[in-house]
Order: C-alpha cells, then sequence, then structure tokens
C-alpha cells in the first residue's frame, strides 16, 4: 500500500507522539530508507548522517550482515522465553566478554531492551551486590528517562519524574571548558573534582553508597570529556569505600571512542558498565549489564533481582552478534581513530574561520562543537536548559542535506565508523555555509 507524501505528513502529526518537543508545527522529513552514512526521505531528499541517528549506528545504514541475520533469525526462531537458553543469547554474551575490559572470562551479560533499563538494573544489582542503598551519579549526565533512569539523570529531562527514585544522590563533575569548580587549569579542576566527590561521600555516609555511576565521557549533554586522572581517581575512591563503580557506555561503547569501550581507550576498569545503542548498530533495541564475574557469582547462590519479557531477544541477539562480526572484520573500533583525525582537521579549520565555534573536543569518532557568543567569555551561544536553542540551525543544516544532534549550544558529531573523508569534507562545507548564515542573520 503506497501512501502519498502529504498524507503521510499528517498522520504522523495526528497519530505519533514525539519526544522532547512540542507536538504543534513540527517539519521534520519523513525518513523512508538509509544506505551508508545516509538517509532518503519520501520526496527523495537525501541527509548525510552526521550523529549516527542519536550517536547508535555505527555501522551506517542498511548492512547487509546485519540484516540478513536479522531475517535468518526471524525464520528460524523469533522468540523464546528469557528462562531458556538459546544459542544466539549464549553466542552474543561471549562475544561482548570477549572484548570487555576484564578480559574473556572476566563478566557476564544481564541483556535488557535499552540503555535506560541497563542503567536501572545496574544499580539494583549494586544495591543487592552491597547490602547498600545510596547511588551517586553526575550532574549534566543523561542516564534514560523512565522514572528510575530518569532519576539517575543530572539535567533538566529528569524534572518530569520528581520526586523521584529514593536515594540518588547528584555530584558536579570536571568540566574544563566550563568549570564548576572555578578554574581553568586542567590538573587543578580534576583535583578540586575528586575532593567534591570525597566531601558528598562525607555527608551521605560513605558506607551507605552502593555504586557511583558515571559516563566515562558526557554523551547528550556536551560530549564532555574529564581530564586526566579523574576517572582513575573515581576508581580508587570507589574501591577504597567499598562503592561499585559503574561506566554507562551507552554512547561510548563498540568503537565510538576508538577502543571497545572507553574503559580500555582511558585505561580505568568499572564493576559493571552498561551498553545499548551500538551494540547492534541500532538496527534492532538492545541494551544490557556486564558484570564484573567476582560480582555476577553472587548470583550463582541468590536469585537475580530482574527480568523482562524481551531480555536476550533472538531478533536483537542475530543483529548484535552480525554486528560484532561486521565491526571486527571491517576494523572499525580501530578506523575510528582515523574518522577522529579527518574530524578534527576539518573542525579545526572551521574554528579558525568562525568565532562562535568556543571548541572543539573529542575523542575517537565522537565529537562536541562548543558554540559561543564571545569566544573571549566563553558565552554560550544559547543558555544550558534555557528556553532558547539551536532548533533554527538544526533546521538549517537538515535543508542543506546534514542531520545532526545538538542540545542547547552543542553539536554532537558521532557519525558512522564508516564516513569517508570525502563525506566529512561535505559536511564541514555545510557548516561552513549554515554557521556564515546564522553569523549574518545575528549579527
Amino acid at each position: 500500500m503506497h501512501t502519498a507524501t502529504d498524507d503521510l505528513a499528517a498522520l504522523h502529526a495526528r497519530y505519533v507522539l514525539t519526544p522532547w518537543v512540542p507536538q504543534a508545527g513540527r517539519t521534520s522529513p519523513t525518513i523512508v530508507r538509509g544506505e551508508g552514512c545516509r538517509l532518503y526521505d519520501d520526496r527523495g531528499q537525501s541527509y548525510l548522517d552526521f550523529s549516527a541517528g542519536l550517536v547508535a549506528v555505527n555501522l551506517g545504514h542498511g548492512h547487509a550482515g546485519v540484516a540478513d541475520a536479522i531475517g535468518a533469525q526471524a525464520r528460524r526462531l523469533a522468540y523464546a522465553a528469557p528462562s531458556l537458553n538459546h544459542d544466539v543469547r549464549a553466542e552474543l554474551a561471549h562475544a561482548i566478554a570477549a572484548i570487555a575490559p576484564w578480559g574473556p572470562e572476566g563478566c557476564r551479560i544481564f541483556f535488557t531492551t535499552g540503555g535506560g533499563e541497563a542503567n536501572e538494573d545496574a544499580i539494583k544489582f549494586a544495591r543487592a551486590l552491597t547490602g547498600r542503598h545510596k547511588v551517586l551519579a553526575g550532574y549534566r549526565s543523561f542516564h534514560g528517562s523512565a522514572p528510575g533512569a530518569g532519576t539517575l539523570t543530572g539535567e533538566n529531562r529528569r524534572w518530569p519524574n520528581e520526586p523521584g527514585i529514593p536515594g540518588v544522590v547528584h555530584f558536579f563533575t570536571p568540566f574544563p571548558y566550563r568549570s564548576p569548580f572555578f578554574t581553568r587549569d586542567p590538573a587543578e579542576e580534576c583535583a578540586r573534582a575528586l575532593a567534591h566527590v570525597e566531601d558528598v561521600l562525607t555527608y551521605e555516609g560513605r558506607d551507605r553508597v552502593a555504586a557511583l555511576l558515571i559516563e566515562p565521557i558526557v554523551g547528550s549533554n556536551g560530549v564532555v570529556l574529564y581530564p586526566e586522572g579523574y576517572l582513575a581517581g573515581l576508581r580508587e575512591i570507589c574501591s577504597r569505600h567499598g562503592i561499585l563503580l559503574i561506566f554507562d557506555e551507552v554512547m561510548t561503547g563498540f568503537g565510538r571512542t576508538g577502543a571497545a569501550f572507553a574503559a580500555q581507550r582511558f585505561g580505568v576498569t568499572p564493576d559493571l558498565f552498561t551498553f545499548a545503542k551500538a551494540v547492534t548498530s541500532a538496527y534492532v533495541p538492545l541494551g544490557g549489564v556486564a558484570v564484573r564475574e567476582e560480582l555476577a557469582a553472587h548470583f550463582d547462590s541468590h536469585p537475580l533481582p530482574s527480568g523482562h519479557t524481551f531480555s536476550g531477544h533472538p531478533l536483537a541477539m542475530a543483529a548484535g552478534l552480525a554486528a560484532l562480526r561486521a565491526y571486527a572484520s571491517e576494523g572499525l573500533f580501530e578506523r575510528a581513530n582515523r574518522v577522529g583525525e579527518w574530524l578534527r582537521a576539518r573542525f579545526d579549520a572551521l574554528a579558525r574561520a568562525h568565532p562562535m565555534l568556543g571548541e572543539v573536543r573529542g575523542s575517537g569518532a565522537f565529537f562536541g562543537l562548543e558554540l559561543v557568543a564571545d569566544r573571549e567569555t566563553r558565552a554560550p551561544l544559547v543558555a544550558w536548559q534555557g528556553a532558547a536553542n539551536l532548533n533554527a540551525l538544526v533546521a538549517d543544516l537538515l535543508r542543506r542535506g546534514l542531520y545532526v544532534y545538538a542540545r542547547y549550544n552543542v553539536i554532537i558529531v558521532a557519525p558512522p565508523l564508516t564516513i569517508s573523508p570525502e563525506e566529512i569534507d561535505h559536511a564541514g562545507a555545510i557548516l561552513d555555509d549554515a554557521f556564515t548564515a546564522y553569523r549574518k542573520e545575528h549579527a
């Protein structure tokens, strides 16, 4: 059945609730196809996907190996209850453990349907393992939007969940470009941030804290990289106080930073980590919790305190296994570093041409472009969590054929790891034109 273009837009407006935005007056294109690093709408317009959707489609769109694996699995076994073993679930868990930071025999995997659910299960496991209740999470973080994960989140997407689940305490994390600790020296920023965590633990009771949950790179809240020594300092603090360190690797996992996980990229090993998004290159919803073996062994004699109807769903398992095979056979984890070099060169040139680009920061193929009204004072182009946002600029980029994900004054660049230098140059040219037009309009 073919539906006319205008009818599709009307159907979407009438029946679909779109996340995070007012529903009236939306003008988003209707995407009907994806191939490589490009999306295509129902009018034939193409868009270069410069953020891999929501930092998820690491393989690019239309990867035949993953699509074929999903189809073959659907024909063979489309569903099995989580209480029953099945082959691809075992194979995918083994494949993830093989690239996890503890070594191939160092963890076990619990599967969920997404990252927020994984974060909720991770803190549930931590509470069961430690017998403690409190959980520390950073401000300017995003860990999901459901009531539990939404409470863990450290910005305004948490507010609709409040009062939320009890026991979650937020703390400030370092941000060298916009220091909450009143310094522009990275080493001092790190020292003050770690002292702050110790102070929070003093007031909350160290022996009452089950876990500290953190994104090893802040994701949707600006792609903030912590100063050297910060994650290692958190590891030491957690180990000293019997607190479990949990990395939220939902955005940073599966090659995004140039390593399998950010834990390896930064040389800091957590006790648990959560994952989602790129585990299947977003072809099928899937998330999970990786639990260090010494901790997972607790559940050999104690019931695992969680379960979901779609935990380890066969189609998701097949997609994940095919994605991991593709990452390995195509060398994409390593390629992310080359992509990052191409991106850095293009963005540095943009920064020289456009004073509104205050900072370019990133790791691997994961970058944040911080837009400012004044480069000297670092005043943001629009206020963080304020009423204004970059919607007009993002819409202009989309009209020019470039899709990016943005939050307030930061453009988040995380293209498929398959992107070519020519495609990066094309995206850079579009950004150049759009920044020029924005400056003229707002002069």
